[in-house]
């Protein structure tokens, strides 16, 4: 991934977005902010950026506004301007077609998904799979390099549904379903899963596999054994808080604990 082994992939929290019942009206401030975290990042080592917008609670089911979407396209599009780094997308709630529209006008390299396969219940209420809608839009519009890397068992969610499917067996079925890459997370934002679930999924699939919460200078270098990529946010963050700004000596810490 990205060109290591195990690569770093640092989350941009953007502020709230038009469309937000939270938005600020200054979008101009949102790009700045941004901005600024992508820069400490870049500085502090890592190897990948995604923005994601956290901040747009609640979130809607399945969707976004249109003004979300064309804000965040403008906004992705510049992080990757800025830093020439390889950078993605996602839209909260598994608002996964805009996400992609974001991404093909914005010219990114991934998307983060939620709900590709299996339906799941979310914060926001039920959500069904959308892979085949999202693999065919993918095609039609000739991003076939975009890369789609899907959440499965995802965070903040019940899967009461589907306990007689096993996260291997889940893996399998998104990599049958044409997913680049799956993410395994904890039970919610901060919270690692447990080191034992990613080598399991490892010996599941040959896509890459991802760490998307809870990650770490502590547990970060365990994961590496395993994952080809680990995203960051809350611990990269100060105070190791999700709503603040980046750390640049937090994400250094994650860097050089994960070269060791």
């Amino acid at each position: 991934m990205f060109g290591k082994k195990c690569s770093l992939i640092g989350c941009i929290h953007v502020q709230a977005l038009p469309g937000a019942s939270n938005y600020s009206g200054q979008i101009d401030e949102i790009i700045h902010t941004a901005l600024w975290d992508a820069s400490a990042y870049k500085a502090a080592g890592v190897d990948a950026l995604i923005v994601e917008n956290m901040h747009d609670v609640p979130f809607l089911r399945g969707r976004v506004e249109p003004e979300t979407t064309a804000a965040m396209a403008v906004i992705a599009r510049a992080v990757k301007a800025e830093t020439k780094l390889p950078t993605g997308v996602q839209l909260l709630a598994a608002a996964n077609l805009e996400a992609l529209g974001v991404a093909v006008a914005a010219n990114l390299d991934f998307l983060r998904v939620e709900g590709f396969i299996y339906a799941h219940i979310g914060d926001e209420g039920i959500h069904q799979s959308c892979a085949a809608e999202l693999i065919r839009r993918r095609a039609n519009l000739k991003a076939d390099s975009l890369k789609i890397f899907v959440d499965i068992k995802k965070k903040h969610s019940a899967h009461t549904i589907t306990a007689d499917v096993s996260l291997g067996e889940t893996a399998r079925d998104a990599q049958f379903f044409r997913a680049d890459g799956v993410i395994i997370t904890g039970a919610s934002t901060g919270y690692p899963p447990p080191p034992q679930q990613i080598a399991q999924v490892k010996n599941e699939v040959s896509i890459p596999v991802l760490v998307g919460s809870g990650v770490t200078p502590e547990n970060i270098g365990t994961f590496a054994q395993f994952a080809d990529a680990v995203i960051v946010g809350t611990s990269a963050k100060f105070d190791g808080n999700w709503v603040n700004a980046v750390d640049p000596k937090r994400v250094e810490n994650l860097a050089h604990a994960l070269a060791v």
